[in-house]
């Protein structure tokens, strides 16, 4: 999946996209995605600008975008495809290695649960095979526009 085809099943747009491609997709089962991390990121102005690392929270945030890749379309109601994955709880998050501008963030995520209005997923951020972070997502579903 390109960058074109992401943005037509994400809502998030610059500054806040965290994916640049997908790598493998089973919709409603797993997910392999690639943040390219780059210098050029807001974040890094001030987290830290002597030794740059990704912040821990935008990790999280770029395995719950991959995790909502996964799976938006794999959901049991079909009727309702406006319906946005939004992250309700991370639980069990580790940070074990740091990211820094040069990374290649792969964000690989497996789909616990899928149901019409709750999903969970196990998801890791690799570096070069190495393990930098993980956590179970828990997501929501909610219909775009609705508060």
């Amino acid at each position: 999946m390109d960058i074109d085809q992401i943005l037509m099943r994400l809502p998030h747009r610059y500054p806040f996209l965290m994916v640049d491609r997908v790598v493998e997709l089973e919709t409603g089962k797993r997910v392999v995605a690639v943040k390219n991390v780059t210098i050029n990121e807001p974040y890094f102005q001030g987290h830290y600008p002597r030794f740059p690392v990704m912040p821990g929270v935008m990790i999280v945030e770029a395995m719950a975008q991959a995790g909502g890749l996964a799976v938006a379309g794999g959901r049991q109601q079909k009727d309702d495809s406006n319906a946005v994955p939004l992250l309700a709880a991370v639980d069990k998050a580790r940070f074990r290695r740091m990211v820094r501008p040069g990374d290649q963030l792969v964000l690989d995520v497996d789909v616990l649960r899928a149901g019409s209005r709750l999903a969970k997923v196990a998801a890791k951020a690799l570096v070069e095979d190495e393990l930098a972070a993980e956590a179970e997502l828990t997501f929501v579903f909610s219909k775009e526009g609705a508060s």
